[in-house]
């Protein structure tokens, strides 16, 4: 897959690249710049970093930072098998427990929330840091959710993470889900309580809790093109439709009423005529007897 000219692989972690040093240095700069292409697409192009992910993949398969590239590129598809499947490899190779959560998440995505649960109660979730306990949390009360259990999942994400006044990466998503959870069991009031603390917490919009809390207060958005374009198309002095039809009737009726004027008007026409034409008759001829006359005496 082609990569563009300015991608040249020392945009990745270092990490990372300390990781690509096992490898040839010609192949770690090429597994190194379509790595970089499938962060830069992943969110915009899941498709796209996939295939990039793919190519990693291919060229360096015993990297762990390569199998987990090509977990999350998978799991951005929805491709939750294989994305379990590069993650469990990735696990493997360091021993870290970091990705428990996402691997917990794809359970789900497969249709498995009891075991999501079970990896919740796990003790790797004990040596995961703060960060992806509260992910686990997450993950945990959607798998309540997907089971049909909406009270367990809002017990499930109340937690001293929820009721804390600082705001931390995680605290939007937190108060975000611990909103929606309340809204589905119909306790209206709190949501919106909820999604509004979202919105405090949220700086850089990574849910959509103000247009959830805006759904909630009634409130509705109008795109300003949207309307320009509507009225553009909207004719001048536009009229309802029965009102065009009526309009419609009345015209025709005002036709017929002119026509049956000009009818009249020619009749009246042809009435003038007759006389004009009988007098005109009458006159040649008086005129062909005068010239007969005078024949005679000729």
């Amino acid at each position: 897959m082609p990569i563009p000219e300015d991608v040249t692989g020392e945009e990745i972690d270092k990490d990372v690249r300390q990781e690509l040093l096992s490898l040839p240095k010609t192949l770690a700069d090429d597994v190194a710049r379509n790595l970089v292409m499938v962060a830069r697409l992943i969110d915009e192009d899941p498709e796209g970093a996939y295939g990039y992910s793919r190519v990693a993949l291919r060229l360096a398969s015993r990297v762990a930072a390569v199998r987990e590239a090509a977990g999350f590129a998978a799991y951005a598809n929805q491709k939750y098998s294989e994305a379990l499947a590069e993650f469990r490899a990735a696990r493997r190779m360091t021993g870290s427990v970091e990705l428990w959560p996402v691997m917990a998440d794809c359970e789900r995505g497969l249709g498995r929330p009891e075991k999501a649960l079970d990896m919740a109660g796990a003790p790797e979730v004990q040596k995961l840091d703060k960060a992806s306990q509260v992910e686990m949390r997450l993950v945990a009360a959607g798998a309540r959710r997907d089971m049909d259990q909406l009270d367990a999942a809002i017990v499930t994400l109340q937690s001293p993470e929820l009721a804390s006044n600082s705001v931390q990466p995680w605290t939007a998503r937190l108060r975000y889900a611990y909103a929606d959870a309340l809204l589905a069991a119909e306790r209206k009031a709190e949501a919106r309580e909820w999604f509004a603390k979202a919105v405090e917490a949220d700086r850089d919009g990574s849910t959509d809790a103000s247009d959830r809390l805006a759904e909630l207060d009634g409130v509705e958005f109008v795109d300003a093109l949207d309307e320009e374009d509507g009225a553009a198309a909207k004719p001048q002095d536009a009229e309802a439709p029965d009102t065009q039809v009526r309009d419609a009737e009345d015209d025709t009726e005002a036709a017929d009423e002119a026509d049956e004027d000009i009818a009249d008007e020619d009749d009246d026409l042809d009435a003038e005529d007759v006389p004009a034409e009988a007098e005109a008759e009458a006159e040649t001829g008086a005129d062909d007897e005068r010239d007969a006359r005078d024949g005679r005496k000729d």
